[in-house]
C-alpha cells in the first residue's frame, strides 16, 4: 500500500505503510538489545555490580514512562520523525528543531558504537584463532554501509530482517541464562564470591544511572516508523509496550549472570561482557551461539538506529527545516535514501575517532534531552486537546505522575552525567545551542511556518 499527497509539481511519493506491531517490536528491541550485549556494564565500574542493578531498575521506570508517554502522543501524531513530528505540532519550529537533533544524534552515535563493537568482536575472534594483528576498522566500515544499503533497498525487508536477528539474540541471552544454571548456586554463578556490596557508597549508585540508560537507550525510535505502520493507533503501543517489557527481563536475566561469573573490576570495562561470559563458562556451542548474538545484536541495533536518523533528518528536509533536497523519496524504494547515503560518514567517522564510551555518552546524552522534552510535551498535550476532543489510539494511565517522574529520573542521570563526563555535558549543550541559534537566525525564513500543522484537529483550547 502507497500513500501519495499532491504537491506544487504533481504528485508527490510518500512513504509506504507495511509495518505492523511486530516490526516496531523488531525495531524498539532491535536498536536497544545491544545493551544487554556491551555498555551496560559500565555501570558497573561506576559503583559496583549492585550499583547497576539499582540503575537497570530505576532506569527502566525512567523509559517505561517513555514508552507510555511516547504510546500515545505517536499513536495520535502519526508521522515521520516521531518526536520531531511531536514538537512541531504541540510546541513549535525551534522545539521541533532540536528534537530531530537529538534524534539524529542519538541514533548515529549509537550507530557507531554498535558498528564499532561489531569491529572489535571480529577481531577478538580472530585473534582467538591465530590472527592476532587484523585491522577491526574494515569491519566496522563493512557493518555501516551492508546495512545502510539495506535501509536504501525498503523498510519492509529491512524491518524483517531486524526481526529476525533481534529474536535470535533474545534467545542467545535466554539461553545463557539456562545454561549456566541459575538454580544451582555456587557451581557455575558465583554471586557470593564476587558482589561486593556498594565499593563507592550511594554516590556511585547515583553515577551508574547514566549506563543505566545503555538498558533500554533507543526503544523511543519505535515512534520513527509511525507514518509506515499500517494502523499507529494498534502497532506503536502494542511493539512499544511489549518490547519494553522483553528488555527489562533481557536485562534483568543479563546482569545476573555477568555479575555472577565476572568480578565487578574487569566486568566494568569489558567491551564484550556476554561473549566474555560465555567464554569463561567453557562451553564452546555457548561460545559460538553467544557470539553470533552478540554480532546479530550490533547489526540489529545499527540498523534501528539507520532507520530512525535517517526518518528524523528526511522530515526534517521535507519540511524545510533542512535543504529540501533532503526531503526526497526514492521512487522505487520509498525510501529516504538521500537521508541515509548522507549520514554514513558521520558515523564512519564517529566509529573511527571516538573512544566507546564516549560515543556512548554523546547517545546517551542526546536521547536524555529528548526524554526531557517528553515529560513537558505530554503535559502540553493533554492541557491543549484534553481527552475526549481528538481521537487517540492509546491513552497512557496515571497522568501526570509519568511525566513527573520522568522528568525528575532525567534530572538525576544529568547528574550522574556530569560526576564522570561533564565535559562532553557541556559540549553537547554548547552545540545544540549554537544549533538553535543557526536555525532562529537562518533557516527559519525557509521553514512554511502554515505548513507545519498537518494534524486534522480541532483548535488548541486556550489558543
Amino acid at each position: 500500500m502507497t500513500t501519495t499527497t499532491a504537491g506544487a509539481g504533481g504528485e508527490r511519493i510518500n512513504l509506504l505503510k507495511v509495518l505492523g506491531p511486530a516490526h516496531i517490536w523488531g525495531l524498539g528491541v532491535g536498536i536497544v538489545l545491544v545493551g544487554e550485549y556491551m555498555g551496560w556494564n559500565f555501570s558497573v565500574g561506576k559503583g559496583g555490580a549492585l550499583a547497576s542493578l539499582i540503575a537497570c531498575w530505576v532506569i527502566g521506570l525512567l523509559y517505561t514512562c517513555v514508552a507510555m508517554i511516547d504510546s500515545e502522543v505517536t499513536s495520535t501524531v502519526a508521522a515521520a520523525g516521531g518526536q520531531y513530528a511531536q514538537a512541531k505540532h504541540i510546541i513549535g519550529p525551534l522545539m521541533a528543531f532540536n528534537v530531530a537533533l537529538y534524534l539524529v544524534m542519538a541514533y548515529t552515535m549509537l550507530e557507531a558504537g554498535n558498528a564499532f563493537v561489531a569491529g572489535d568482536l571480529m577481531k577478538t575472534v580472530a585473534g582467538q584463532l591465530g590472527h592476532e594483528n587484523l585491522d577491526s576498522r574494515p569491519f566496522t566500515l563493512l557493518v555501516i554501509a551492508f546495512l545502510a544499503w539495506l535501509n536504501y533497498r525498503g523498510v519492509f525487508m529491512t524491518l524483517t530482517f531486524n526481526f529476525i536477528i533481534t529474536a535470535i539474540a533474545f534467545v542467545a541471552v535466554i539461553t545463557l541464562f539456562i545454561i549456566t544454571g541459575p538454580w544451582l548456586p555456587g557451581v557455575a554463578v558465583t554471586h557470593k564470591e564476587f558482589l561486593t556490596g556498594l565499593p563507592y557508597g550511594w554516590i556511585g549508585v547515583v553515577a551508574a544511572l547514566q549506563f543505566g540508560m545503555w538498558y533500554y537507550l533507543g526503544i523511543e525510535g519505535t515512534c520513527q516508523a509511525a507514518e509506515e505502520c499500517r494502523s499507529a493507533g494498534r502497532s506503536i503501543p502494542l511493539g512499544t509496550i511489549t518490547g519494553m517489557v522483553t528488555l527489562i527481563i533481557a536485562a534483568s536475566l543479563t546482569w545476573y549472570v555477568a555479575a555472577g561469573l565476572m568480578p565487578w573490576e574487569y566486568l566494568g570495562q569489558a567491551y564484550t561482557p556476554l561473549y566474555d561470559a560465555a567464554t569463561i563458562f567453557g562451553n564452546k556451542p555457548l561460545q559460538a551461539f553467544l557470539f553470533v548474538g552478540t554480532l546479530f545484536s550490533t547489526l540489529a541495533s545499527a540498523n534501528g538506529c539507520i532507520n530512525d536518523a535517517s526518518r528524523a533528518w528526511f522530515s526534517m528536509g521535507r519540511d524545510r527545516y533542512m535543504p529540501q533536497w533532503f526531503g526526497a523519496v526514492h521512487p522505487r524504494y520509498r525510501t529516504p535514501f538521500r537521508a541515509i547515503v548522507f549520514l554514513i560518514p558521520i558515523a564512519v567517522v564517529a566509529a573511527y575517532k571516538l573512544p566507546l564510551d564516549g560515543v556512548i555518552t554523546f547517545s546517551i546524552l542526546s536521547g536524555l534531552l529528548g526524554y526531557t522534552f517528553m515529560s513537558f510535551n505530554v503535559w502540553r498535550f493533554r492541557k491543549l486537546w484534553p481527552l475526549g476532543t481528538i481521537k487517540r489510539g492509546y491513552i497512557h494511565p496515571f497522568h501526570p505522575l509519568p511525566a513527573i517522574v520522568l522528568f525528575i529520573l532525567c534530572i538525576a542521570v544529568y547528574f550522574a552525567t556530569f560526576l564522570g563526563y561533564a565535559d562532553y555535558l557541556i559540549s553537547i549543550l554548547v552545540f545544540f545551542i549554537f544549533a538553535s541559534f543557526w536555525f532562529a537566525w537562518h533557516r527559519y525564513k525557509y521553514v512554511r511556518r502554515g505548513d507545519q500543522f498537518t494534524m486534522p484537529w480541532p483548535r488548541p483550547k486556550g489558543l
